[in-house]
Parts: structure tokens; C-alpha cells; sequence
């Protein structure tokens, strides 16, 4: 017959075990879907610019068209929470590089070749239990080739909101 000996000191080790391999796993755990959270996020981040720069190009350049521009690329704000409307940024370039004076909409269509849609100051909340952390997110932006600006080839001029 093989005995045991102290059988009764080793009774509580099971949940000692877990309670330490747990923590490790939960924490684990949560840091990859924090890591997915903010992929999804940045990923996000990149497809606004790129839906704002696109929407520019072809609307009109006045402020009531940058206001459509700014909600539509960011889904009218139902996806990211924290992303505000005055993050998103959207400007008008002339061939060289310069910024385009878009106070007269008539005459500014002849000068912009370039439409950026920018995001600066966005910072993605961490949903860690116990932990209120912001994460800055680096800033981004898209920059394309001006299209119609809302123009018609027959001259007219419509409107995107």
C-alpha cells in the first residue's frame, strides 16, 4: 500500500494555482482585446480622412458642404465616441502647396487642386476594469486631387447636404 503523506496540506492548492494563472490569463485577455479595440480604431480613424477627402473633392467649397463632409465621414459620429466634429479638419490647396483662399466659393474652385480631410487630438479610452486611460492616437490625415468641388460641367452648382 502507497501512502500519501500530507495529503490534508495540499488541499487549498488548486485555487491558489488558479487564482494566480487566472489574473495572468485575464489579464492577457483583456489586453488583446484592448489591442483589437485600438486597431479597429485606427483603422477607423484613416477611413474617415479618406471618406472626408473624397467627400471635399466633390462637393461645393462653402461652410454649409464642409459641415455635410465633416458629419458624413465620421458615420454622423455613431462609431468612435470622443470623436468630435472639430477634430476633423478639411482644407483646400492651390498647386503649389499653398493654402487656397475659400472665401469667395466662385473663384476658389479655379484655384484648389488639392483637398486634405485631417484628424488631430483624437485620444482612444481604454475599457480596462479599474483603469480610466486615455491612449493618444497619432494624428492623421488624407490628402487627394481636387474633382468638381461641386461644380456641373454645365456650370451649375449643387449642393451635398
Amino acid at each position: 500500500m502507497i501512502r500519501i503523506p500530507n495529503r490534508k496540506k495540499q488541499q487549498g492548492m488548486t485555487s491558489v494555482e488558479f487564482a494566480i494563472i487566472g489574473g495572468v490569463f485575464f489579464l492577457v485577455l483583456f489586453a488583446v482585446l484592448e489591442f483589437g479595440r485600438l486597431m479597429y480604431a485606427m483603422n477607423l480613424l484613416d477611413e474617415i480622412t479618406r471618406r472626408g477627402a473624397r467627400l471635399a473633392a466633390v462637393c461645393p467649397v462653402d461652410a454649409t458642404s464642409q459641415t455635410f463632409v465633416s458629419d458624413q465621414a465620421r458615420f454622423n459620429g455613431d462609431f468612435l465616441p470622443g470623436l468630435d466634429a472639430a477634430m476633423v479638419t478639411i482644407e483646400y490647396f492651390e498647386d503649389d502647396g499653398d493654402p487656397a483662399d475659400v472665401s469667395n466659393p466662385a473663384t476658389a474652385v479655379t484655384l484648389i487642386r488639392y483637398v486634405r480631410a485631417s484628424i488631430n487630438g483624437y485620444q482612444h479610452q481604454l475599457l480596462i476594469p479599474g483603469l480610466n486611460l486615455n491612449v493618444p492616437v497619432p494624428d492623421f490625415s488624407t490628402t487627394i486631387p481636387s474633382e468638381s468641388l461641386g461644380v456641373h460641367p454645365d456650370g451649375s452648382s449643387a449642393s451635398c447636404s
